[in-house]
């Protein structure tokens, strides 16, 4: 008998951007759920210019800061725990390149490459480590507790014992199946 393999979680921020385009939104929804990735929480929100601000500080001094936590600040985003094998570098690779022209002409076919506007409007965010992804997750979700999370609800993510909410977007552990 193989070993079941580990979850590992992710942080997708869909754009404001994208929010607004029923199209890309539902696209990119689509392609989230056809890669076999597992939502398991999601929340739309504004964010604030204090939870911009704890969110991008790696980026605090760089020329395009301020314009940055302007557009993320200028409608919803919708925020998503992904959970999946491999799902950070998984996601990131669904995603593209960061750059959006680079994406547009290498991967044309990615989220950036198909709804990146420009470099801020890049269409979504992807943690890019395990370490980033808990830091993350907690900014937007303060009540999650990923260890928690590994002990009690992992196994039904794993195993499949969940129903998948379209509306809400949000896979939750189907009671049937336990």
């Amino acid at each position: 008998m193989q070993p079941i393999r580990s979850l590992e979680l992710t942080l997708a921020i869909l754009k404001p951007h994208i929010v607004k385009s029923p199209f890309a939104l539902q696209k990119i929804r689509d392609l989230i759920i056809a890669n076999d990735f597992k939502v398991v929480r999601s929340r739309r929100l504004i964010l604030t210019t204090e939870e911009a601000e704890q969110f991008y500080a790696d980026h605090k001094g760089k020329f395009f800061y301020n314009r940055l936590l302007t557009f993320m600040s200028s409608g919803p985003s919708d925020v998503h725990i992904l959970a999946g094998y491999d799902a950070i570098s998984k996601w990131r690779q669904l995603l593209g390149p960061t750059k959006v022209y680079q994406a547009q002409f290498t991967d044309p076919n990615s989220i950036r490459g198909m709804f990146g506007l420009s470099d801020t409007r890049n269409a979504a965010h992807g943690s890019d480590s395990k370490d980033s992804a808990e830091r993350e997750i907690s900014i937007f979700f303060k009540n999650f507790d990923t260890q928690k999370w590994f002990e009690n609800e992992e196994a039904f993510y794993n195993l499949g014992g969940l129903h998948f909410d379209p509306r809400n977007f949000v896979h939750t552990i189907d009671k049937n199946s336990l």
